[in-house]
């Protein structure tokens, strides 16, 4: 993945994806978090899309799906095997935060991931799960675990948990992931890492957090157009439940026209332009254009990088002023 080094990581759980797929700049995450959005809510600037309840889950997934087909199309039709992710053409992450809580409240989206499980390589789309409770049932039996070949394991509950998250025979091979004593502290297994060595991940506070999104954000790359093309294509799914203003996005930005005076890029340079002096707030500009906070947010640093737009204040943007850009 290409992006810069990220100076923080979270140092449990599905938090320590995001602070790293933040900085690269060919991959677009998308979250499930059905603890309502507790552990990923605050990242919500830099997911193109987060679902929080098993409906919008359920979505995510079969969009996810969706991508995938077309990516494997698109190789095929070009006589390629692989997607080779750029910033252009990103590679999606799907971050699932308490994998179990889908199985239980999702059960129906649980054959999504696990076609993205065993077919998603070729085609750049990954899935990251995460759990507190890798039970058998959970897993699939084997349908999802088998094809995931980097695993990570925090401290485990018990001995017979280890071969189910690091695989056969890690327990007996000296991956004793439940002797791990101190917090942050884990073990990784994928073909890079194939000797147990301990290691342990950093712990931040809420405001390296909130430094992560505010610096990573406003330059995550949107999805390339052979997939937005094949979610626009795709059955409708069910309407996300955002209010106006809300971070979580949809796929809204799906196929919508670009040749009209009414698309969403000049409906977002027209309230530029009509901003005051103070400038336009980014909910209100995500509320005008119907596109998503991350989409606004790439737009407006590609408008200002162009000279045309200017950052009055944070979260605050206008166009830019005769004679080029302040900011």
């Amino acid at each position: 993945m290409i992006g810069e080094r990220p100076r923080h990581v979270y140092g449990k759980g599905a938090r320590m994806l995001p602070a790293n797929l933040a900085a690269c700049r060919d991959v677009v995450i998308w979250a499930i978090d059905l603890q309502r959005g507790v552990e990923l809510r605050p990242w919500a600037p830099c997911p193109d899309r987060l679902a929080t309840t098993p409906a919008e889950a359920a979505a995510l997934l079969a969009g996810a799906v969706t991508i995938l087909s077309a990516r494997a199309q698109h190789l095929a039709g070009q006589g390629k095997r692989e997607w080779q992710p750029s910033p252009a053409r990103p590679a999606p992450v799907i971050i699932i935060n308490e994998y179990a809580e889908l199985a239980g409240d999702a059960p129906d989206a649980m054959s999504d991931t696990g076609t993205i499980a065993r077919l998603g390589r070729a085609p750049a789309v990954t899935l990251a799960a995460a759990t507190q409770r890798p039970t058998q049932k959970v897993m699939g039996q084997g349908a999802v675990r088998s094809p995931m070949n980097i695993r990570i394991s925090f401290r485990a509950g018990e001995q017979r948990d280890v071969d189910l998250i690091l695989g056969q025979g890690k327990l007996k091979a000296g991956w004793h992931a439940h002797k791990l004593s101190a917090p942050g502290k884990f073990l990784i297994s994928s073909p890079e890492h194939d000797t147990p060595r301990r290691a342990r991940a950093y712990l931040v506070t809420d405001d390296d957090l909130t430094d992560a999104v505010t610096r990573y954000a406003p330059a995550c790359p949107p999805l390339d157009p052979i997939s937005r093309r094949a979610l626009a294509a795709a059955p409708p799914t069910p309407p996300a439940t955002a209010q106006p203003g809300d971070p979580i996005s949809d796929d809204a930005d799906a196929g919508q026209p670009e040749d009209t005076e009414d698309d969403p890029e000049s409906i977002l340079r027209t309230a530029l332009s009509l901003a005051p002096e103070e400038g336009v707030s980014v909910p209100d500009l995500v509320a005008a254009t119907g596109m998503s906070r991350r989409w606004v947010y790439y737009r407006l640093r590609e408008l200002a990088s162009a000279g045309h737009a200017i950052q009055t204040a944070r979260g605050h943007w206008r166009i830019a002023p005769a004679g080029g850009n302040r900011e």
